[in-house]
């Protein structure tokens, strides 16, 4: 396996949706929602991905300032590329970018005790809202 990481600036939406579908994310995602896919990827500003030749097997998809903090809103790995350290290199691919930004993510029900093992610490006053006040 001859894995590329890159950094993107126009990932397809179409692949995008792609490895959500094959990811554990794809239940969480608006997966059917094509055009709000694109604009996830358009809006995002540090997109890196994995690619096995051609196929787009894990991406890295987040906001960040560069300086002092990433949100890394999306990471995820095709299925049957994981347990490979593919999600790992993503996110030294990340920090790569900003070094000096703090990672800051929401797990994924099924990832709550993978990220620990990489080191990262559990927040205990995160919040969210998704809907208007």
């Amino acid at each position: 396996m001859n894995l590329i990481y890159q950094k993107e600036e126009n990932l397809n939406a179409d692949e995008f949706q792609s490895v959500l579908i094959r990811s554990t994310l794809g239940a969480r995602r608006p997966v059917d929602d094509i055009e709000r896919l694109g604009a996830m990827v358009q809006n995002a500003n540090l997109v890196i991905t994995a690619r096995d030749g051609d196929l787009l097997v894990g991406v890295a998809r987040g906001l960040t300032d560069f300086c002092y903090c990433t949100y890394l809103s999306d990471l995820a790995v095709d299925e049957q590329y994981q347990n490979r350290g593919i999600g790992k290199q993503l996110i030294r691919e990340v920090m790569k970018v900003a070094p000096q930004a703090k990672l800051i993510l929401l797990s994924a029900p099924a990832a709550v005790d993978y990220y620990p093992k990489l080191g990262m610490e559990r927040h205990p006053h995160c919040f969210t809202l998704d809907h208007k006040i």
